[in-house]
């Protein structure tokens, strides 16, 4: 039986954070708010767990989940390449609303999907979601509802959606905004918008100069409540989430792709991603 708790309440923060932990490492679901729209997530690196996800969700394999991390440094340890751009637009919009394709490292155990070697990470503007994510590692993470659906703002609609397949609700209050998070991917020469959202295409324009568009197939944020919102062999799956962080230094509603003209633009390799997630 899922559980709820209000996390505007300090001990049932505290109570409701330990709990999800717990969830996410016995390979359960979690819901969880971010700045854009409330999250099921998941252990990235525990294949059954993101089945789970998605068969929650009501999708297929053919529309892997992104990824949230709690700092920038689990990041960058989950990507081969930032390329040109990568690091100078986590520098300026990081933590917030901006998800980016990469190449995924390929020395990584785990299965989102048919990702076609790329995946999708955020880092979220969120306390309470950054907190989870420092505590869990790297997350599988699509918007808490059924495919087709509204995306849920609040961990209320988020359960009437996901009932009991999901373990642990944090309740947040509403989500930050409706607009889903701004998708761009990296893998090619020059970076091009998969879908506009909360990071207006121009301020990406000023940090990287070039950027290509497509407005007949690159979604357009809704204006009301939108549908936005996506290791090393020896180790286990706790060991796993950890070490993406000490390799590093020493968490998505996600990268979604708005129509058939953006995806072959962005080149074969890259994965189908719906455009629902945060």
């Amino acid at each position: 039986m899922s559980r709820r708790y209000d996390c505007s309440e300090p001990m049932e923060r505290t109570r409701g954070i330990a709990e999800a932990v717990s969830a996410v490492r016995r390979g359960e679901l979690i819901v969880l708010p971010t700045d854009t729209v409330y999250g099921v997530g998941a252990d990235a690196f525990v294949p059954p767990a993101v089945a789970a996800l998605l068969e929650a969700k009501g999708r297929g394999r053919e529309m892997p989940p992104p990824v949230l991390v709690g700092s920038v440094r689990a990041a960058t340890a989950l990507v081969d390449d930032l390329g040109t751009y990568g690091q100078d637009l986590i520098d300026e919009f990081w933590p917030g609303a901006l998800t980016l394709v990469c190449r995924a490292n390929p020395n990584l155990m785990w299965d989102l999907g048919e990702t076609k070697g790329t995946v999708a990470v955020r880092m979220p503007m969120h306390e309470l979601a950054v907190e989870v994510l420092k505590e869990t590692g790297p997350l599988a993470v699509s918007s808490a509802n059924l495919s087709g659906q509204p995306a849920a703002r609040s961990a209320e609609e988020a359960e009437k959606m996901l009932g009991d397949s999901v373990s642990v609700y944090l309740d947040g209050g509403l989500s930050g905004r409706a607009d889903p998070s701004t998708i761009l991917d990296l893998t090619g020469p020059v970076p091009r918008v998969l879908r506009k959202g909360a990071i207006p295409v121009d301020k990406i324009r000023a940090v990287v100069g070039v950027v290509l568009t497509d407005d007949d197939d690159v979604k357009e944020p809704a204006e009301a409540v939108a549908e936005p919102e996506p290791a090393k062999p020896s180790l286990t799956k706790g060991e796993t989430a950890q070490a993406q962080e000490e390799a590093a230094e020493g968490p998505a509603d996600t990268a979604e792709p708005a129509g058939p003209a953006a995806e072959a633009a962005a080149g074969p390799s890259l994965a189908k991603r719906e455009p629902e997630d945060g």
